[in-house]
C-alpha cells in the first residue's frame, strides 16, 4: 500500500480489516505477531498421514534470532558459555514433493531427488505493508503473510502439513542442532585483524611497515602470489555454519533454547536457521518429535533442563566432603 495514493482514513478502514480478520496485534511468546485465535479459523490445514522415523529420515529446520549469550553451570561447578536462540512465529507455509522440487540453484546435496522442499515463513506482518503479489503467497494456506521465508529440505516421511507452526518443542534438550547465520560485515580489514598476524616490530628501523604482511615469498619458480595467500581483503557477511552444538536448556513459555558455544554466526538480533546435526556421531539415537511435535496443548513445566546442568531454582551445588 503506497503512502502517496492513500488518505489516512482510508489507512484506517484497511486497518480495520486486517484486525477483523486476522485480530489485533499482540504479544505471544514474546514476540510481536496477531491473535493466533483469529488465525487458526483461517489456516488451510491439510491431513498428511504420518510415517515412522528411521534413521535416514530428514526433518525440517527452524527460522530464530539470536538473542544473547548465557553462562550456565553443570552440576559438577564446571561453566559453560551458551547462546539463546528464539525460535520466532514459525509456520509452514508450502511442501513441495521431491517429483516437483526443482531449484533453479541446486544446492550441494547427496541424493538431491529423494528431498521434497517445505516452505517456512517466520514473524507475521500487516498485510497491507506489502506488495499483492508477495502477499498471493499465502493464499492457499490461509496464513497471514511473513516477513521471513526459508527453504529447508526433507525426506519425503517429513512432511508438514500446511499450516502447522513450529515452536521449540521440535527439538529436545541433550540433542544435537547445526545453526547456520551469516557472519558479522567488518567491511575491508587489513592481516592483522583479518588473519591475526604479528605484524611487524613498532621500532629498530621499521617504517610505515607495521601492520603490512610483510614476504608472501613470491620469487623463485614461484613468482606469483599462490591462492589461498592470507592477504588483506573483506571480512565477514559470509554464510557459515556451527555444527554439532547441544541443547543445553529448552523455555517453552517464550520458544527460546540454550545452545553451546558463543561463536555463532551472526549479529544479536540476527536471523539464525536450525537443523538436526548432519554430524554422524551426534546423529539422533533415538527418534525425536517426528515430523515435529503436533500436540501444542500439552501441560509441562516452562523450562526443561539437560540431565548435567544445574537448575537455578534447585539447591546450590554442594561436594560430599572426603574421607
Amino acid at each position: 500500500m503506497r503512502d502517496n495514493h492513500v488518505t489516512s482514513e482510508n489507512k484506517s478502514f484497511v486497518q480495520e480489516i486486517v484486525q477483523d480478520k486476522y485480530g489485533p496485534p499482540a504479544l505471544i511468546k514474546g514476540v510481536a505477531t496477531y491473535d493466533q485465535s483469529k488465525r487458526e479459523e483461517l489456516v488451510k490445514t491439510e491431513k498428511i498421514e504420518t510415517e515412522p522415523w528411521t534413521t535416514a529420515s530428514r526433518r525440517t529446520g527452524v527460522i530464530a534470532r539470536k538473542i544473547g549469550q548465557y553462562p550456565l553451570w553443570l552440576k559438577n561447578g564446571e561453566r559453560i558459555r551458551t547462546t539463546l536462540l528464539q525460535i520466532v512465529d514459525n509456520h509452514v507455509v508450502k511442501y513441495i514433493p521431491p517429483e516437483l522440487y526443482k531449484p533453479a540453484q541446486v544446492p550441494s546435496v547427496a541424493k538431491l531427488n529423494s528431498y521434497g522442499c517445505l516452505l517456512v515463513g517466520a514473524e507475521s506482518c500487516d498485510p497491507s505493508t506489502l506488495t499483492k503479489e508477495y502477499c498471493g503467497l499465502f493464499k492457499d494456506s490461509g496464513l497471514l503473510p511473513k516477513k521471513h521465508l526459508v527453504r529447508f529440505l526433507v525426506s519425503p516421511n517429513a512432511a508438514i502439513p500446511v499450516g502447522t507452526p513450529l515452536n521449540v518443542t521440535h527439538f529436545r534438550v541433550g540433542d544435537y542442532v547445526d545453526v547456520r547465520g551469516k557472519t558479522v560485515d567488518h567491511g575491508f580489514q587489513g592481516v592483522v585483524k583479518r588473519h591475526g598476524f604479528k605484524g611487524m616490530p613498532a621500532s629498530h628501523g621499521v617504517t610505515k611497515t607495521h601492520r603490512r604482511p610483510g614476504n608472501i615469498g613470491g620469487g623463485g619458480e614461484k613468482g606469483r602470489v599462490w591462492p589461498g595467500t592470507k592477504l588483506p581483503g573483506h571480512m565477514g557477511n559470509r554464510w557459515r555454519i556451527s555444527k554439532g552444538l547441544r541443547i543445553w536448556r529448552i523455555n517453552t513459555k517464550y520458544n527460546v533454547m540454550w545452545v553451546s558455544g558463543s561463536a555463532i554466526p551472526g549479529s544479536t538480533n540476527g536471523l539464525v536457521y536450525i537443523y538436526d546435526t548432519i554430524l554422524p556421531l551426534r546423529k539422533h539415537k533415538t527418534a525425536p518429535p517426528f515430523p515435529t511435535m503436533f500436540d501444542q496443548t500439552l501441560e509441562g513445566p516452562d523450562d526443561i533442563w539437560f540431565d548435567a546442568v544445574h537448575n537455578f531454582k534447585d539447591e546450590t551445588i554442594t561436594f560430599q566432603p572426603e574421607e
